[in-house]
């Protein structure tokens, strides 16, 4: 419960920055504050683990799915960004052979800094939060995994403006995921997941 208070602290705030008064959102000097990005993204997991109990390699697919976000510039230079995307469904093997299956929904929390705002060229950096939901775990009697994980987040990326307020992005991001994996209440091993997202996609300023 406190890992979800957490987030929706945070969530609040960026959703609380779009509140703000007009003439302080105008410090942004940008064409429009608010920011749209929709990305095909591919998550590259690297499938650590820490065994408890020897020779237990627990690991999950790569894949590439859809994502969103949302970036607000409350300054010129400085932004916060929300991405989402909707819970990903991921195989499950235990040394190499199929177990089953898991769901993860991923949002995450940035703030960011934008080198060039406005300019043709706008390379960023950005860190923050990472908050994982795992859900509908599809695994063999007995074996379960922890529900909730919360990590750093940093982030690397630039857009590219191809008409008036419509641009191209390149993003890269890291996170810090891990969760418990358990046979009948014991920890079997700890899946450290720390997936690499790479994605390409298009962005709206408005």
């Amino acid at each position: 419960m406190r890992n979800i208070s957490l987030v929706l602290i945070c969530t609040g705030a960026f959703l609380g920055a779009g509140f703000a008064p007009h003439g302080q959102a105008q410090t942004a000097d940008v064409e429009g504050n608010w920011m749209v990005r929709v990305r095909a993204l591919h998550l590259s997991s690297e499938n650590g683990n820490s065994p408890a109990v020897t020779g237990a390699q627990v690991s999950i697919n790569d894949k590439v799915f859809p994502e969103i976000d949302f970036a607000y510039n409350f300054t010129r230079n400085w932004s916060s960004e929300l991405v989402l995307t909707y819970p990903q469904r991921h195989d499950v093997r235990l040394n190499g052979i199929a177990i089953g299956s898991v769901k993860h929904l991923p949002p995450t929390l940035l703030l960011q800094y934008q080198f060039a705002p406005g300019a043709g060229v706008n390379p960023y950096l950005g860190a923050g939060l990472n908050y994982t939901r795992f859900m509908s775990a599809q695994l063999p009697p007995g074996i379960s995994v922890e529900q909730d994980s919360v990590g750093g987040a940093l982030q690397a990326g630039a857009d590219f403006e191809i008409v008036k307020n419509v641009y191209l992005n390149i993003d890269y991001k890291y996170l810090r995921m891990s969760t418990d994996v358990r046979a009948s209440g014991a920890e079997l091993t700890k899946l450290v997941l720390n997936p690499r997202l790479i994605s390409l996609g298009i962005g709206w300023r408005f």
